[in-house]
């Protein structure tokens, strides 16, 4: 597949798709950018076809198009649904985002089943457990290929230590477990590279300030949307870490909610070795302080509870 993946962007005209779709089609390891979304892609697609990288772009818009949006894809990108507007949770937004979701990974189901499935659609713990029972529905479930996106709460972890240490964040590397919203985001500061100390008052301010920075970007756009362009920009990164895994690339660690048996929650954030098919290890929680864990064993019902609402959503769908 070497540099010519064919990635499709499943929400392409929306706050969080345009500026993705941005970073694909300037990567030199896209080869084909299809984009749908119900409204506004083909705008999207003949400006972005403007550019002068070799990627090749083609909107598609509505249902009856999908189909061809999605026919040979390595990689499909699932920014599509709501965003939160302040006072909202990503809850808030279970409703209409697991149709949306449910509906778009049944397409992918029918016309791209060998692809990566990478979903950004909130609420991520309910919206992986859909997309992974849909898949089963299907009878083409691969627990390998499919991806809750939670790169930017490492993004966002990263950014916030190298500020507090004075350090170049592009050198931080904190990887965050658990799953993507509220507590049970666990940044994992024990394993910060370089390492980090920091007094107890410090660090939970800090561990805080990850777990609510969405909710830091709801505010200061007051009802105009949520995070969109660092969420493109964490989207574009885990796509092109999992395309370079696929190009043969050894050593690609990428934390993503998947199926998982590092906990007894069924789906998990874990950093995860990325290969040709997908996970090729998952690399598990590893030593982590007495604080971290007391934080994994307290997100666990609320993950529970959201995997539980995403499986349930889809045994309920006629």
């Amino acid at each position: 597949m070497d540099n010519n993946a064919k990635v499709a962007v499943l929400g392409a005209s929306g706050g969080i798709g345009q500026p993705l779709s941005l970073l694909l089609k300037n990567s030199p390891l896209v080869s084909r950018l299809t984009l749908y979304d119900i409204a506004h892609t083909p705008g999207v697609a003949a400006d972005l076809s403007h550019i002068e990288t070799r990627a090749v772009v083609k909107g598609y818009l509505g249902p009856e198009q999908l189909p061809d949006c999605l026919k040979g894809c390595d990689v499909v990108v699932i920014p599509a649904g709501v965003p939160r507007k302040p006072g909202m949770t990503r809850d808030d937004l279970f409703n209409t985002n697991a149709t949306i979701v449910a509906t778009l990974t049944a397409a992918c189901a029918q016309h791209c089943p060998e692809a990566m499935i990478c979903i950004i659609a909130n609420p991520v713990n309910s919206t992986i457990p859909i997309t992974a029972e849909v898949f089963k529905k299907h009878g083409v479930y691969n627990p390998n290929k499919i991806f809750g996106v939670t790169t930017l709460d490492i993004v966002r972890a990263n950014t916030f230590v190298a500020e507090l240490k004075s350090l170049d964040p592009a050198r931080v590397n904190v990887p965050v477990i658990g799953g993507h919203a509220g507590k049970t985001i666990i940044p994992l500061i024990s394993q910060c590279t370089p390492k980090v100390d920091f007094p107890q008052d410090q660090l939970t301010t800090l561990i805080g300030r990850i777990q609510e920075a969405g909710t830091e970007v709801v505010k200061a756009k007051a009802g105009a949307g949520s995070a969109t362009l660092s969420m493109a920009y964490a989207g574009a990164r885990f796509v092109f870490s999992l395309v370079d895994a696929m190009n043969g690339k050894e050593g690609v660690v990428e934390c993503a909610f998947v199926k998982s048996q590092e906990t007894d929650c069924s789906y998990f954030s874990t950093p995860l070795l990325l290969g040709k098919k997908g996970i090729e290890k998952n690399l598990g929680i590893g030593k982590i302080s007495s604080f971290e864990e007391k934080m994994v064993a307290e997100a666990m019902a609320e993950l529970k509870a959201s995997i539980k609402k995403g499986e349930d959503f889809v045994k309920s769908m006629k």
